[in-house]
């Protein structure tokens, strides 16, 4: 089937890509310590910095990007995000310090997001029935590359040196580029925009569409979800590299040891991505997401008394299976609550939201580890932030237990008493 072809492609699309993005992601920190700043500005500030002006950029250029999609076509969007992400990351591999790097990690996340446009892509072209199935696939390709990437990136960097790895990043996401271009045929029918003389309601742009989609009932819930996981999800980034590198045995070698533990925990997701995706097509995906919430909480707490590498590799291992169903069973049931032909603007906005959740986590985490110095913690000032975690991903699964209401009917029709109407003229069926 059409759906299929464009499905299985994009998974390879989406692993080379987030290979290539993951293979510098773990070490980020370790190589703005490696830049310097030219500015004297703080480097735990810097580190934190490097993650947030990414994920800023990204937050307000998402819907628009989104948006633009659902006029012009998705895969334009995946092409875009995959060209000018290789630029980006090329450019990294020569730059002279570390406000330098916070510059173009800034520019990388305004013209990228391959997640959100492959998400819309997917979810435009298969079967409502197939959407958790679909979605959990593309997790797969997903979190199969941040699980080899990490590792991948830790040897480079260990063997090479940083800047190989975003040359390497670079290489991979043209790759990635060049699979979706030339392997995805997108039957797109851009949409019919009669004038408000016509059709007698006035034309409807972004911000109305916004409105509408944000208006949708459990969207808002949705969205908070999406905020939460991965806040909790994201806390965690510029002080687990240097939390690892205190532990004991992680002295040799320490990138590569970060590049294993990070890729174990992406490895463990991505296995359970797809089949915690399929089984929530089949008992629905709402307690999927309240019990995969609930066990992140409750395996990212004794992290924080953790003496040994093995065992936050361990722990590490068992908390990327409960993280690894939230993503697919929150994308499912965007899907499912919203209509038919808005897949990029939900998913840019989706899109938009994890961004702004991945722009304060990295500066709360930091706040949260300059707070434990001031205060004279420093035996504390990474292990607290294993606690904060766990009680976001808490706050998650109570707000899904009490806010969020079981899908009741196919997507984009409200849940009647009655047996729901045949979704007539579906250009994605089949």
């Amino acid at each position: 089937m059409p759906w299929q072809r464009t499905l299985y492609i994009m998974v390879f699309a989406q692993l080379m890509s987030s290979v290539g993005f993951s293979i510098m992601f773990p070490f980020l920190p370790r190589y703005v310590a490696f830049l310097g700043s030219s500015t004297g500005t703080s480097l735990e500030l810097l580190a934190a910095l490097v993650f947030s002006a990414q994920a800023l950029t990204m937050t307000l250029a998402s819907p628009v990007w989104g948006a633009v999609s659902d006029r012009y076509g998705r895969k334009p969007m995946v092409e875009r995000a995959a060209y000018s992400g290789a630029v980006t990351l090329l450019l990294m591999a020569f730059v002279p310090n570390a406000e330098m790097l916070v510059l173009l990690r800034a520019l990388q996340g305004f013209l990228t997001g391959t997640v959100s446009a492959g998400n819309a892509l997917v979810a435009a072209s298969a079967p409502r029935n197939r959407v958790g199935y679909a979605m959990g696939l593309l997790q797969l390709g997903l979190g199969s590359g941040v699980a080899i990437g990490p590792f991948i990136g830790g040897l480079l960097a260990d063997a090479f040196g940083y800047r190989a790895a975003f040359m390497v990043t670079a290489a991979l996401l043209t790759l990635s580029g060049l699979l979706v271009t030339f392997g995805v045929k997108e039957t797109f029918v851009r949409p019919v925009r009669k004038p408000a003389a016509e059709s007698g309601a006035p034309r409807a742009g972004m911000l109305a569409s916004w409105k509408r989609i944000l208006r949708t009932p459990q969207v808002g819930t949705l969205y908070s979800l999406s905020f939460l996981n991965w806040l909790g999800r994201n806390l965690l980034t510029p002080t687990l590299p240097l939390f690892i590198a205190t532990l004991p045995l992680a002295a040799a070698g320490v990138n590569t040891t970060i590049g294993l533990i990070v890729g174990i925990a992406a490895a463990t997701g991505t296995v359970s991505a797809i089949y915690l995706g399929r089984l929530g097509d089949r008992i629905g995906h709402r307690p999927i997401l309240i019990v995969c919430a609930a066990a992140a909480a409750l395996l990212y707490l004794p992290q924080s008394f953790v003496t040994a590498v093995w065992q936050l590799l361990v722990l590490q291992a068992l908390t990327g299976v409960a993280v690894g169903g939230l993503t697919p069973s929150v994308a499912a049931l965007l899907s499912r609550y919203t209509q038919p032909g808005q897949e990029g603007s939900v998913y840019g906005l989706d899109n938009a939201i994890v961004s702004a959740s991945r722009t304060v986590a990295p500066l709360l985490g930091a706040a949260v580890v300059v707070l434990m110095q001031t205060l004279g913690f420093t035996a504390l000032e990474y292990r607290v932030v294993f606690v904060l975690t766990g009680g976001f991903f808490v706050l998650s699964a109570l707000i899904a237990v009490f806010r969020l209401r079981p899908v009741a009917s196919p997507r984009g029709s409200p849940p009647p008493k009655a047996s729901p109407p045949e979704p007539s003229g579906d250009r994605r069926r089949g």
